[in-house]
């Protein structure tokens, strides 16, 4: 069983079915890719996932646990946060000012303590903030405009400041999207020290296959809003039902 799973869920807007009878099970720990063709399905499984829609039927479950007809915020409380296709920072802060605003409070939303039972005072949080700045290396720009960065920096920025409320399961909604390819190979080596180094289960929904094959232990194809096939990177590679689906490719 795994840290996410995702039973029987469809969701109709009008006479649409967006998503068909999915399942989903991610492994905890693991890089768990969802693709697909434009219109498969794949951002409105995201945002059941994240509490902005409600599936018609089906279940939700992180850890044991529904999100169905839970807030946002309460997800994030869970330990699941999202990246957006657009970075979402505060482009008329600093670098730094953007790291301090998660560090401020806990993932369950109480204050961050220090080692003896008292809220951080402000230099225990620039300390916090300037660890994750330097694990995102991104301590030179700390005191750089967040709106100058290039689009690799603010999703750098990003990643670093969801990761300061020390989520179990960290989304993203296609990251490397609008990059330059020096930018997007930037994103993979942070992603995957990202898994490697921290105790966190990541799934991502991207188009750039260069992407996916870079960094997902396990891949799940979604055509018109049902799994195709769900399978290790280097079987999803050739499976001529993927071919078709998703590369217009027969035969």
């Amino acid at each position: 069983m795994g840290i996410l799973e995702v039973k029987g869920v469809n969701k109709r807007f009008g006479g649409l079915q967006a998503l068909g009878d999915v399942n989903l099970s991610v492994k905890e720990n693991s890089v768990h890719a969802i693709i697909g063709p434009n219109g498969a399905g794949k951002s409105t499984l995201l945002n059941c996932l994240v509490g902005k829609l409600i599936p018609d039927t089906g279940s939700v479950m992180f850890d044991g646990q529904s999100v169905l007809g839970r807030a946002p915020y309460e997800i994030n409380q869970m330990g699941i946060s999202r990246v957006f296709q657009t970075p979402e920072i505060f482009g008329e802060l600093s670098v730094m000012e953007n790291m301090m605003i998660p560090c401020f409070a806990k993932r369950d939303g109480a204050f961050e303590m220090n080692a003896i039972g008292s809220v951080l005072s402000q230099k225990d949080i620039i300390a916090k903030a300037e660890e994750m700045l330097k694990d995102m290396n991104m301590a030179d720009k700390r005191h750089m405009n967040a709106a100058s960065l290039s689009r690799g920096d603010k999703r750098r920025l990003e990643i670093g400041m969801c990761l300061s409320q020390e989520p179990r399961l960290l989304l993203l909604d296609e990251p490397t999207a609008g990059m330059a390819r020096a930018d997007t190979n930037n994103t993979i080596d942070l992603l995957k020290q990202i898994s490697d180094e921290r105790d966190i289960t990541i799934a991502i929904i991207e188009h750039d296959m260069h992407v996916v094959f870079s960094l997902a232990d396990r891949i799940t194809v979604l055509a018109q809003g049902t799994p195709l096939v769900e399978d290790e990177p280097q079987n999803i590679r050739g499976n001529p039902k993927v071919r078709e689906a998703y590369l217009g490719e027969s035969g």
